[in-house]
């Protein structure tokens, strides 16, 4: 029988301690072990040549000043809202980071006109194309350089580039040597997912640089 107020612990057969103890002493063994088998599964799954780090949009956006961010832009609110976002999250608030607007410029459909000779261009019609296309990628730019104004220590670049969306922005990060990419989602339905393809998507899986994807508040 016990006395009131003080604990007995058992005691081993085999070794004579503590019951108590030793289980204390096993569990922390097993814990260790775990621990280390953790880490060698972790250690075995990030590739060596830094893809790790890559998939990683939030230490990028982490990152130390002196970053080459780039932000693909449009004239979209989902656009407008990610570099809002990134300006007010992303980009350092002492100076440093370089932000590049980037607008991929959709390559302009071909249009024919049927004459006595057969198919022929019609030059005054891609002329206008061509001039509607340039008036929307300058308001796209204008745009996101006004919101970027405000931001006085941020140090602003712009590039536009023709072509398809996904190989422009993806071409463009490895070019710029890109430390992260800020775009937006445009959030299609199944069927306009069908037919264009998700910009955000490709990039995502596509460009070797981390990826920070933003979406609107609903």
């Amino acid at each position: 029988m016990g006395i009131p107020g003080i604990q007995r612990n058992a005691t081993n057969p085999k070794t004579g301690g503590c019951l108590a103890e030793t289980q204390c002493k096993d569990d922390a063994h097993r814990a260790t072990r775990s621990a280390s088998l953790l880490s060698r599964v972790m250690a075995s799954s990030v590739p060596d040549d830094g893809a790790a780090a890559a998939a990683d949009p939030a230490a990028a956006a982490a990152g130390a000043p002196g970053r080459r961010i780039v932000v693909a832009v449009d004239e979209s609110e989902e656009s407008t809202h990610a570099l809002t976002w990134c300006l007010a999250n992303v980009v350092s608030s002492t100076g440093g980071d370089t932000l590049v607007l980037l607008h991929a410029r959709r390559p302009r459909p071909v249009y024919a006109a049927m004459d006595s000779s057969g198919y022929m261009m019609t030059s005054d019609v891609m002329a206008s194309m061509d001039k509607y296309a340039a008036a929307v990628s300058a308001a796209a730019v204008g745009k996101a350089k006004h919101i970027c104004a405000a931001f006085p220590h941020v140090t602003v670049e712009t590039m536009v580039e023709s072509g398809d969306p996904r190989d422009v922005i993806c071409d463009a990060t490895e070019k710029l040597a890109a430390d992260l990419l800020v775009m937006g989602t445009h959030g299609y339905g199944l069927i306009q997912r069908a037919f264009l393809g998700s910009v955000s998507n490709h990039c995502a899986q596509n460009c070797k640089c981390p990826v920070l994807i933003v979406k609107r508040p609903k």
